[in-house]
C-alpha cells in the first residue's frame, strides 16, 4: 500500500485515524474499515474497498494508493463524494489522475 500525502479521512475515522492507519498496517483493521482509492479500471472514478480485502495476495501485489479512509460503508460513499466534488470543481473534470497532479504540484491551497 502506498499512502496519499494528503489523505482524505471520513468524520468518525478521522477520530481515530492513528490507530486505523497502524491497525491497516498491521493487518489487524475490521471489516468496517474502508478505503478509497483510484479507480482500477477506466469505467469508474474511484473505487472502494473495505480493507481486508486489501490484505488478500493480489491486492498486495498492486501495491495500491490509499486515497481516504472512511469508517463504515456510509461515510466511505459521503468521502468518495466529497472528494469526486473536489475533484470537479478544482479541475472542471472527473479525471482523478489530472485532480491528484494537481494536488501533488500545489495547484490547490489546503
Amino acid at each position: 500500500m502506498i499512502w496519499y500525502e494528503h489523505l482524505y479521512m471520513g468524520d468518525k475515522a478521522k477520530k481515530h485515524r492513528f490507530s486505523i492507519i497502524q491497525s491497516i498496517r498491521e493487518k489487524k483493521a475490521g471489516s468496517d474499515v474502508y478505503v478509497i482509492t483510484p479507480p482500477s479500471n477506466g469505467n469508474n472514478i474511484l473505487d472502494i474497498y473495505p480493507v481486508t480485502t486489501l490484505y488478500q495476495e493480489y491486492y498486495e501485489k498492486k501495491n495500491l494508493l490509499i486515497l481516504g479512509i472512511a469508517s463504515g460503508y456510509q461515510e466511505a460513499l459521503t468521502l468518495a463524494g466529497r472528494i469526486v466534488d473536489r475533484m470537479y470543481r478544482e479541475t472542471g473534470a472527473f479525471s482523478i489522475r489530472d485532480f491528484l497532479e494537481k494536488e501533488e504540484t500545489g495547484g490547490r491551497v489546503r
